[in-house]
């Protein structure tokens, strides 16, 4: 005969601890918050007892004592492309270097309402700041009506202040739901890191520069077109009219097929700057398929430096930007806000890598 389910019994709570360790409730406390004022041997005792038991912080109770609940909300778009996603995990890593859990909302439409409900969830779980990753103009319109009562900073390459310049600060507990409030900005400079392929490439003695850009509808083409045509522009160099892609390698193999033709005909460029990486590697690989040579007969150079963009035939030449330093960068400017410091826009520029897909053009 059964003698039936165990009876449950419940975690171990904070005075198991201290009856296992010997100590008081309050030194334990002491210890799981990293006082100083606890002797080493004691901190020692404790944390076995934990270790022992199994015990567990309860963070609800906890947030309901501190009225924190170390948890910073972030709102993403679900883009699979290389940046979006590499900001997120640049995002997440460098909340928990700070002791920071983050909880994801992924959206699909970027509406006043849809913002709205993704507000009332993260207010629900107690959020003390918000990040956005808006690399879409409709994702940051959207946000433009998102007004929380705490800090909130967008990562989005459109237009804003330099380094330096002073923006608002939106205080914790500042105004009720839906009251108005700043929104902050970080951004790696994509103007910047199109100059820097442009001018490279201008400076290897290309006449001109063909540019093959990303959507329109993204911040971050936006950018990386001005740039490259102001590089253009300061050089007196003619500035062809660009090329319009949708990111994708697919596209890229498809302008490249008409490069090329036009390559061998005598009439096609002899340097493209490619809108990311992707474009680049299918222009790339047409280019090889046409017997169009990388670069003797043409420069590629990309953005973003994908993994593996140094081991592309040939390792690609292209624009990194720094997404750790961008997560970082976005962190402490949260942990400024949330201490109510005054905090600025800030710009991280990115950097040129210069590889095997760029020289000269052929005499």
């Amino acid at each position: 005969m059964s003698d039936g389910p165990s009876p449950r019994t419940r975690p171990p709570a904070m005075s198991d601890v201290a009856r296992l360790a010997g100590v008081s409730h309050q030194t334990v406390s002491r210890v799981l918050n990293d006082h100083p004022s606890v002797r080493p041997e004691t901190r020692d005792r404790v944390l076995d007892a934990i270790a022992t038991l199994g015990y567990r912080r309860n963070s609800a109770a906890r947030a309901l004592v501190t009225m924190r609940s170390g948890t910073i909300g972030v709102v993403t778009t679900g883009s699979a492309l290389y940046g979006p996603t590499s900001t997120l995990i640049a995002v997440e890593e460098a909340a928990r270097e700070q002791g920071y859990f983050v909880s994801v909302a992924t959206i699909r439409r970027y509406d006043a309402d849809t913002m709205h409900r993704v507000l009332e969830h993260f207010m629900d779980q107690g959020v003390e700041g918000i990040v956005v990753i808006a690399p879409q103009t409709d994702v940051a319109a959207a946000v433009d009506s998102f007004r929380a009562p705490v800090p909130v900073i967008m990562i989005a390459a459109r237009d804003h202040p330099g380094e330096g310049e002073p923006a608002d600060v939106v205080r914790p507990g500042a105004g009720a739901l839906g009251a108005p409030g700043a929104i902050l900005s970080i951004a790696v400079d994509q103007r910047l890191g199109a100059r820097l392929a442009t001018e490279h490439l201008l400076g290897l003695g290309h006449a001109t520069v063909l540019h093959l850009s990303g959507p329109l509808d993204w911040f971050d083409a936006r950018e990386r077109e001005t740039g490259w045509r102001a590089a253009l522009e300061e050089h007196g160099a003619p500035v062809p009219e660009p090329v319009r892609g949708d990111w994708s390698s697919d596209r890229g193999y498809a302008v490249g097929k008409e490069l090329a033709d036009a390559v061998r005909a005598g009439d096609g460029p002899t340097a493209v700057f490619a809108g990311n990486d992707q474009l680049a590697l299918g222009l790339l690989r047409a280019f090889w398929e046409r017997g169009v040579r990388v670069p003797s007969d043409v420069s590629v150079v990309g953005f973003d430096d994908v993994a593996g963009a140094g081991h592309f035939i040939p390792p690609l030449t292209t624009v990194r930007q720094p997404f750790g330093s961008l997560g970082r960068r976005c962190m402490g400017m949260m942990i400024d806000a949330l201490s109510g410091a005054t905090v600025r826009p800030v710009s991280i520029p990115p950097e040129l890598m210069v590889r095997e897909s760029t020289a000269g053009p052929r005499d």
